[in-house]
């Protein structure tokens, strides 16, 4: 008997997540079971006109389970009376894609196999996109915090990254999904690509101190551009010890942005 083919699937709706629900009916599975693309991220243009339904591309990570044919019905047979029926015992099973549902990581041994586990599993999703790159871990030291990085070197990459990261973004959250489903604990692991959020972290900072320099000459507020969390966090960062400006988030979504004010002189 031949092996069955994993075959990806291109999946049209009017939105990502309803791109991506209509194609996990049709497959049968579930997140946790495919790798996620997205090929178009479509638009709602302007009034309606020029509007795009975005396109994603789902690929099982297992042969999706065949669809059941339906039993012919069969003829009836006398009823007996029902006899005292006992409540089917329920097996409690972890969410493991909710990270609040699982222990973190704690130990250094515990953090280190999560680093191999991490890298074996993106070195299996890389080979499955076809994609060449080498992995360099290292650990990562956050005030009283160590997690581990995987950094991917190679060539022409960017296909890795995406729009302001966010292929990026869910390549990483692909990756903890399996290694918390592995382990059976939370995963702090991070992913980056080239060091791009290295250098990402350090253009942000420059732009903070800029834009904080223009509101206190300006004496008036400065809005950036939308940001995703983590990314207007950095922005928080750069200026909390700054006296002269303070930093809020505004907007909601997608749109949320931050805005850096200027402190009144007494």
């Amino acid at each position: 008997m031949s092996e069955q083919k994993i075959q990806p699937m291109d999946v049209t709706g009017p939105s990502l997540e309803e791109a991506i629900d209509k194609g996990l009916e049709k497959l049968g599975l579930t997140r946790n079971d495919v790798i996620i693309e997205i090929v178009e991220e479509g638009s709602k243009g302007v009034l309606g006109i020029g509007a795009r339904d975005a396109v994603v591309r789902l690929t099982p990570l297992h042969v999706p389970p065949p669809a059941r044919t339906p039993e012919p019905p069969k003829a009836p047979v006398p009823s007996k009376p029902p006899a005292p029926s006992r409540p089917a015992a329920v097996e409690s099973v972890p969410a493991v894609d909710d990270e609040q549902a699982l222990a973190p990581s704690s130990s250094p041994e515990e953090l280190e196999e999560e680093a191999t586990v991490g890298k074996e599993i993106l070195d299996g999703l890389l080979q499955m996109m076809g994609i060449k790159a080498a992995l360099k871990a290292r650990k990562v030291e956050s005030g009283a915090e160590t997690s581990w990085l995987l950094d991917l070197q190679g060539q022409d990459l960017g296909m890795l990254i995406g729009r302001r990261g966010e292929t990026l973004d869910a390549l990483q959250y692909l990756t903890r999904l399996m290694v918390n489903h592995r382990l059976q604990r939370r995963s702090s692991l991070s992913l980056d690509v080239e060091s791009y959020k290295s250098r990402r972290e350090i253009s942000l900072r420059r732009l903070a101190e800029r834009m904080a320099a223009q509101a206190r000459d300006l004496g008036r507020t400065v809005t950036l551009e939308p940001m995703p969390a983590n990314e207007r966090r950095i922005i928080h960062m750069a200026l909390q010890d700054d006296k002269s400006v303070r930093t809020e988030s505004v907007g909601e979504g997608d749109r949320r942005k931050v805005t850096i004010i200027p402190n009144r002189q007494k």
